[in-house]
């Protein structure tokens, strides 16, 4: 058996053993071990110590605890209630106001984590139940929780693009950079499609009634003042210094994270079961995400020694598509397999098997990625999977799975709108990174 068929064969039986559902970090050495070992020998071992080791090396991956442990502690210590309330009285008499407060929030808080789970469950807990008192369309609200939660996959500082840019050998900076603009973008179609639909339709989202509404300006103004200073701190001690040269992401992460734990003593919602939570939370992620970073480099070291990756590539240009065509197809795998499989598999496993093909075809690694991110985004929407209707179930169970699974099928639509303009118009990703390289 050549040594390119081994390395199929492994990736047939890795995802395999990963749907039947083993840990998929242990899988991922035990199956580069075993075949690389009957390819390469005893050169499969010294592999493995070279990878592990360049990954405890990576000062990028240093960040990730950091963004993580922001996250958390923002979660515990409920900073954005009061921005959200804020929000929401500000915009009172508008309608479909309360979708405007859940995504406005959203970005909010994706541009100051980076995290997923905790931003759907937190947007639930809050806007569900005034959501609910208001009379709103139980699928529309379900729908915009759901695609404004999933911001934070993709509005800097993402776990995943910190984790993507080392995989792909692009840095982390140009990264954050390319996502801002597509990030706002998305948050701008889920905006405009809410309100465009209360306005046609006011019982899908009907301004709040007199009770619900301020009862002068300056409560309003209070409101918003302590909600959204807070934020604004942590975006600049982080997202700012990142994107103004002045830090590097794991520098920033380590600012961010100092700067949310004196937010929460000053405003007096620490205490020590929730930074307990917090830490403990931080931990178990952060050791999950870098052993399987440790795990899927390995395996991508053994694939590609094997030569399987670039018999992948040729396979593909023999085909003779052009490479808009070829890169729609590779967004089409990733899409597909982003239903049952989360993302750092994805990011970790398949993204470092096209990369071959996406040098030879001469795509831009930044545009390349930024796809990637928001075809992932679009996969956490997908049912039957979707994994933000589980997050949102589980705080708001008396909404049926049905009508969250047809609200997260609409702003799919717009996500595949926002892929097509960035498809389109590489600009929208590649003009920020420009103007801050120059």
């Amino acid at each position: 058996m050549s040594p390119e068929l081994i390395g199929f064969v492994a990736l047939a039986v890795l995802f395999a053993a990963i749907f039947i559902g083993f840990p998929i970090a242990f899988t991922l050495i035990a199956v580069a071990l075993i075949f690389g070992y009957i390819a390469l020998d005893q050169v499969v071992l010294h592999l493995m110590v070279l990878q592990v080791f360049s990954v405890m090396r990576d000062p990028t991956l240093a960040s990730v605890p950091f963004f993580l442990f922001m996250g958390y502690l923002l979660e515990q210590a409920g900073l954005m209630d009061r921005l959200f309330r804020g929000i929401q009285l500000m915009f009172a008499s508008v309608r479909g106001s309360l979708y405007l407060a859940v995504l406005i929030t959203a970005t909010i808080f994706a541009a100051a984590t980076g995290i997923v789970g905790s931003s759907v469950t937190l947007l639930g807990v809050m806007a569900a139940p005034a959501m609910k008192r208001s009379g709103y369309d139980v699928r529309l609200s379900a729908g915009a929780i759901a695609a404004g939660g999933t911001l934070g996959i993709l509005i800097p500082p993402s776990v995943m693009l910190i984790v993507m840019g080392p995989v792909v050998g692009v840095p982390v900076t140009d990264l954050f950079a390319a996502a801002v603009i597509p990030g706002l973008l998305l948050a701008g179609l889920y905006i405009a499609y809410t309100l465009t639909r209360s306005y046609l339709n006011p019982r899908l989202g009907p301004a709040l009634p007199p009770e619900e509404r301020a009862e002068s300006v300056g409560e309003v103004v209070r409101e918003l003042m302590f909600g959204i200073a807070p934020v604004v701190v942590v975006i600049l001690a982080t997202l700012g210094v990142i994107l103004a040269g002045i830090a590097t992401p794991t520098d920033a992460g380590a600012c961010g994270a100092f700067a949310v734990l004196l937010l929460t003593l000053a405003y007096r919602r620490l205490t020590l079961a929730k930074l307990k939570k917090a830490v403990y939370s931080t931990l178990e992620v952060s050791s999950m995400i870098l052993l399987l970073v440790a795990a899927s480099n390995f395996f991508g070291a053994v694939f590609s020694r094997l030569g399987s990756a670039n018999l992948i590539a040729e396979a593909l240009l023999g085909l003779q598509f052009s490479p808009t065509i070829t890169l729609i197809l590779m967004l089409l795998i990733i899409f597909i397999l982003g239903w049952p499989l989360e993302w750092v598999p994805i990011v970790l496993i398949v993204v470092p098997i096209f990369l071959p093909l996406v040098q030879k075809l001469g795509i831009d690694l930044v545009w390349f990625c930024t796809l990637v991110a928001v075809c992932l985004q679009t996969a956490w929407l997908s049912p039957p999977i979707a994994l933000s209707a589980y997050f949102l179930r589980g705080v708001v169970p008396e909404w049926r799975l049905t009508d969250i699974y047809a609200g997260m099928m609409q702003f799919m639509v717009l996500q595949m709108i926002g892929l097509a303009l960035l498809l389109m118009f590489p600009a929208l990703v590649l003009w920020l990174p420009g103007v801050l390289r120059s």
